[in-house]
């Protein structure tokens, strides 16, 4: 057999018998990773499925704690949906809230307006009344007498109670004896109810 040589230029040479013999060791090595060494990868992965397969059939609940999981999913799925109508009526009774405090609001406005609306149309009709009143008072009583005359008695009641009572006097003096007495009796009857200060 020969053996290889060794160049000092080209390194190591190898024979043709050498060359040969590890053609042999190749195949061979080609060989054994084609047969056992696949049936062995072949068995690890038979056998890593079938320890996934039993991890997953042992990870599975019972039946009974299975049942127990759902109805637990199914409620709160319920309770979420619960949730969110509360969420929603709760929000739509605040915004409800927010609209009723704001008409509130208005009408508060509104009534403050017409108090003050007739407050001062009250005080105009009195200082309407007032002044003319004192028309009345510095009429001359016979001329006065003559309008009185043409007034409802209700009507002149209310001049002439508002009036001086000696001017007042000699209004009624003027009046007919009809219009006088009709007069009197509705100031009598207004100071009738008006409290007075004796005591019993």
């Amino acid at each position: 057999m020969t053996t290889p040589k060794r160049s000092f230029r080209h390194g190591w040479r190898l024979g043709p018998l050498s060359f040969v013999a590890l053609l042999l060791i190749a195949s061979g090595v080609l060989r054994f990773l084609g047969g056992p060494a696949a049936a062995i990868a072949k068995e690890v992965a038979d056998l890593s499925a079938t320890e996934n397969a039993e991890t997953a059939r042992q990870c599975e609940p019972p039946p009974d704690l299975a049942e127990v999981l759902e109805a637990l999913s199914t409620r709160e799925a319920r309770l979420k949906d619960r949730e969110a109508y509360v969420a929603e009526r709760s929000a739509r009774l605040a915004e409800a809230e927010q609209e009723i405090e704001r008409q509130i609001a208005a009408l508060v406005a509104a009534e403050n307006q017409l108090e003050q609306t007739l407050t001062m149309a009250s005080t105009a009709a009195e200082d309407d009344v007032a002044r003319l009143t004192a028309v009345y008072e510095n009429m001359k009583p016979k001329e006065a007498a003559i309008l009185f005359e043409t007034m409802s008695p209700e009507f002149a009641a209310g001049f002439l109670g508002r009036m001086r009572p000696d001017v007042a006097a000699k209004v009624v003096e003027g009046l007919s004896p009809d219009s006088a007495y009709s007069i009197s009796v509705i100031l009598a009857g207004r100071n009738a109810e008006a409290p007075t200060n004796e005591r019993r």
